[in-house]
C-alpha cells in the first residue's frame, strides 16, 4: 500500500473516531440538559405548590397571640430576676402606698420566685366533714396552671397549717412557683426535701381539717394585710413578699429594673471611694 495513502487512511479513521465520540458526547450532553430542565421545572412547580399550600394555613386566625404570650413570659422572667426590695420601692413610688407583706411572713428556706396569684380563702368553722370539706380547695390546686403562686388566707390561722406536704407535692408537680400562706405551714422537712418554697407566719403541727371550711377560690383576699386579686404578680425573695396588681406589672417592672441597675452600679463606686455619699452624688439616690 502506498505510504501516503496509508497516512491519509489512518488520519481519516482517527477523524471518524473523534467525530463519533464527539457526537456521542453531544447527544449525552443534550439528553442531560433536557433532563435537568425537566427536573428543574418540576422542582419549581413543587416549590410553588408547597408555598401555596403553606400559605393557606397561615391565613387562618390564630387561637392565641404568640406576641402576647412572649410579652407575658418576658414580664414574668423580669420579675424573677429583679430584687423584691426594688419592686417594693417601685410600687411605693408609683402608687404612693406600701404594698408588701410584713416581717411576719417568712420562707421555710432561702428562695426567690415570681408567679401569678391563685387565691384561696379558708373560713374558721368547726365541722365534721373531714377531707370532703376541702374538696373545692383541692380542686383549685389540681386545676392550677404552671407558674401559679398559691396565696391563702386562713382566718385567725397563725397557729393553723394552711397547707402541708401533700398539697405542696401537688403544687410542685404542677409547676407552681411557690406558696404564700397567711397562716401556718407544716411538713416543712418534706417541703424542703422536694424544694418547694412556702412563705407563712410560722411552722406549726396543726391541721385545718374539721376546723375550717372553704371560703372561695380565685377571689379577692387580704393576705397579711395586703390586697391580692387572682392573677396578680407575686414576687418573693429573702427580703419578703410584694404583690403587684395585674394592670401595673409592666410599669412596675420597668421602674424596679432601673432601680436595680442603679443600685448595683453604686456598689463598686462605694468600695472605690469608701463613701456612700460619693455614689449618691453620682446617682442621686440611696
Amino acid at each position: 500500500m502506498n505510504k501516503s495513502f496509508r497516512v491519509v487512511l489512518e488520519v481519516s479513521v482517527k477523524q471518524c473516531a473523534f467525530l463519533a465520540v464527539a457526537l456521542l458526547a453531544g447527544g449525552l450532553l443534550v439528553k442531560g440538559w433536557l433532563a435537568f430542565a425537566q427536573s428543574h421545572e418540576m422542582g419549581s412547580n413543587v416549590k410553588h405548590e408547597t408555598a401555596v399550600s403553606l400559605a393557606v394555613p397561615a391565613a387562618k386566625p390564630l387561637a392565641a397571640s404568640p406576641a402576647a404570650d412572649q410579652s407575658a413570659d418576658s414580664v414574668l422572667d423580669g420579675f424573677r430576676h429583679v430584687e423584691v426590695a426594688s419592686v417594693a420601692d417601685a410600687m411605693e413610688q408609683i402608687t404612693g402606698r406600701k404594698i408588701y407583706m410584713s416581717h411576719r411572713m417568712h420562707s421555710i428556706f432561702t428562695t426567690k420566685f415570681a408567679g401569678y396569684a391563685l387565691t384561696m380563702l379558708l373560713k374558721k368553722q368547726e365541722n365534721k366533714l373531714g377531707s370532703a370539706g376541702m374538696k373545692e380547695e383541692l380542686d383549685a390546686i389540681d386545676e392550677g396552671a404552671p407558674n401559679s403562686v398559691y396565696v391563702a388566707t386562713v382566718e385567725d390561722g397563725a397557729d393553723i397549717a394552711g397547707m402541708g406536704g401533700l398539697m405542696g407535692t401537688a403544687m410542685a408537680a404542677r409547676d407552681f412557683a411557690g406558696a404564700v400562706i397567711d397562716g401556718g405551714v407544716r411538713d416543712t422537712a418534706y417541703l424542703r426535701k422536694i424544694g418547694f418554697p412556702v412563705y407563712s407566719l410560722g411552722e406549726v403541727p396543726s391541721t385545718s381539717v374539721n376546723h375550717y371550711v372553704f371560703g372561695g377560690a380565685n377571689v379577692p383576699i387580704t393576705c397579711d394585710g395586703v390586697p391580692v386579686k387572682p392573677h396578680d404578680m407575686i414576687v418573693a425573695d429573702s427580703d419578703g413578699v410584694v404583690v403587684v396588681p395585674q394592670d401595673m406589672e409592666t410599669q412596675v417592672l420597668a421602674v424596679a429594673q432601673k432601680m436595680d441597675f442603679a443600685e448595683h452600679s453604686m456598689y463598686p463606686l462605694i468600695e472605690q471611694h469608701k463613701s456612700v455619699q460619693a455614689a449618691v452624688k453620682i446617682f442621686g439616690r440611696i
